[in-house]
This record gives C-alpha cells, structure tokens and sequence, in this order.
C-alpha cells in the first residue's frame, strides 16, 4: 500500500527545554500544529511558562539576545521565532551558538516556510543534529489528501471511508485548513452517525460540484463534452486555473506509472508502485484501456504548455485551459 498519510508534525522529544525545534516546509497547517504541539509540551512542564514569538525579518542582535536569554519573570521561557528565511545574515552567528549551546532553561522553536532563502541557515541547523530536531511540513501529494481527510476524523474520534474521504476532497479542495474545516463541520453536525458520501454532496456540493480531479478524470475518460461543461462550472465556482493543469497532470503520470508498473502484482503492492490508494486502480484500469505511452506523453505536452500560458504566457486562461482539454481527450487510442 501507499505510505501512511504523515501524521501532524510533533517533537519525538518531551522536554522542550535546552534544545530547538525546526519546522520546515510550506504547509502551513502542519506547521502551525507543530509549533502548538512545542508548546503544549513546554507548558505541560512549567504553567507559567513565558513565551516570545518575532518575526525573523523583525529582529537584530540584541532583540534577539533578548528573547532568548534569561527572565525575571519566569523560571524558563520559550522563544518562537517565525519567517526564519527572512533573519538578518548578520545574525546567523548569533542564531548558530544558541542552537550548538542551548541554554537549559530555553526551549527554542525556529520556523522556516521552506524554498531557497535562507538555506545556508537552515542546512546548518539541521547538521546539528544532536541538538536541534527538524520536522518537515511538505505540501500533501494528491493522493495523500484522502489519507489526510481520514487521519482528520480519527482525530476526532470517528471513522469514514476511503471513497468517502476522496469525495470531500473532490469537493472541498487541496487546501488543509478547507478540509479540516469541513472535517469539523461534518463530524459535528453529524452528531455520531455515519458520515456518507450523500451528506459530502449535501454539505459541499453547491459549493464545488465540479474540481479539478473531476475535470481531469472526465477529460481522460475521453468525455470531452462532460470535461468541457466541468471545466467551466469549476472556473465558475472560483477554481484555480493552476489547479486544473496540476490535477491533468498528475493525473496523467498516475496513468502512464500504472502502464508501464510491473505485471502480476497484487492491488495493495501495485497500488504503492503507482502511488495511489488501492481504490484508485479501478479507475486506471478503466482509464488505460484507452491509452498507450504514446498518448500519455503527447497529453502531458499538450498540459505543458496550458500550464505555461495560465501563468502568463496567454492572456486568456480559461481558453487556455479548454485547449489542453481537447488535446488531452484527443490523445487517447
């Protein structure tokens, strides 16, 4: 089977205290969760604790000499420092001693949105590994987003089904905070009783019938008409362009690992050599009886080059977009 969805970031380490955290990466929501869960860990350990939250691109020495020294006020203290890309270089020296030197009564928390400013900082951090420990909050695959939206019940103390899950992403989106948002609504008006696919539709499917995944699996199906009429309601209802020729795409490449995967394997061993919950394979096979390499590849050109003029290269997105969904249908056998 595919790995299991990566749970919400939290510290291996229950004492907070003479050593840092850093959260990496440009999920917000499980960076967020992993900051909390530092802190709920710190607090457990001292209730009066005293917390200093800044700004990376905010601070200078002795700000930060401040916020990481000594309290009159308490016996320990944490410090919070977020948007760590944007911390002076000047102060990387500063930030380096504190992390190889930790002060015992100092829990450290350093967060950093991922991308390239700010690497060097962050690459020697994490060779501190003794002292510094690093939990990584990369975006979601696609086909992570149902795991999530699972994990996101049991949470909750409730179980749904994997057709279920997927069903409210369809709906809802890719974005984490929309799906634990819609997560909560349902497991609370749901009061206890089963939570169906029939009241997915009725909560959210007045506000996004049509998604992405949606317009992508008509499209590959090669009911273009049907994929034409979606891809419009979905622009209507305020999806993303971007989202659409990421949704082809991988989509696609989904397809195209599932032709070529090796032959003989069972569902739950080909469905972690594609990459996809083993649900999803009935879909493949239904999709691939209208492909071959050749088409896959002529399609995943032809989402290319409709992805390049959404981001600027056209002036007109949704013509754009309508273009790659006839290329792609016509690509098929």
């Amino acid at each position: 089977m595919p790995s299991a969805p990566r749970r919400d970031p939290r510290p291996a380490n229950t004492d907070p205290f003479g050593r840092t955290l850093l959260v990496t990466g440009p999920e917000s929501l499980l960076a967020d969760r992993a900051v909390a869960a530092q802190v709920a860990a710190a607090r457990a350990l001292e209730p009066e604790l005293e917390i200093s939250w800044a700004e990376g691109g905010e601070l200078d020495g002795p700000g930060l000499a401040e916020i990481t020294g000594g309290s009159l006020l308490a016996s320990r203290r944490m410090a919070v420092i977020r948007s760590l890309s944007e911390l002076p270089s000047d102060l990387t020296d500063q930030l380096l001693a504190l992390a190889k030197d930790p002060d015992p009564d100092i829990a450290l928390v350093l967060v950093h949105p991922g991308g390239v400013k700010g690497k060097g900082l962050l690459d020697k951090l994490r060779k501190l590994k003794s002292q510094v420990e690093v939990v990584p909050c990369q975006s979601l695959k696609a086909w992570e987003l149902a795991q999530f939206v699972e994990a996101e019940f049991r949470r909750l103390g409730a179980r749904v089904d994997s057709h279920v899950a997927q069903r409210l992403v369809d709906a809802q989106g890719a974005d984490l905070r929309g799906l634990v948002g819609a997560v909560k609504q349902l497991h609370d008006d749901a009061d206890g009783a089963p939570i169906t696919e029939q009241l997915v539709n009725t909560y959210f499917a007045g506000r996004s019938e049509v998604t992405s995944f949606a317009v992508a699996d008509a499209t590959i199906a090669g009911q273009t008409t049907r994929a034409l009429e979606q891809l419009r309601w979905a622009l209507g209802t305020g999806a993303p362009p971007v989202l659409v020729t990421s949704a082809l795409a991988s989509s696609l490449r989904g397809l195209g690992r599932f032709m070529t995967a090796p032959r003989g394997l069972r569902d739950p061993e080909l469905a972690s050599e594609v990459g996809v919950p083993p649900w999803k394979l009935k879909t493949l096979r239904n999709q691939a009886r209208g492909w071959d390499q050749g088409g896959i590849a002529h399609a995943l050109l032809a989402v290319a080059q409709a992805d390049a003029e959404i981001k600027g290269a056209a002036d007109n997105a949704d013509f754009a977009l309508e273009k790659a969904v006839l290329a792609v249908s016509r690509s098929r056998r």
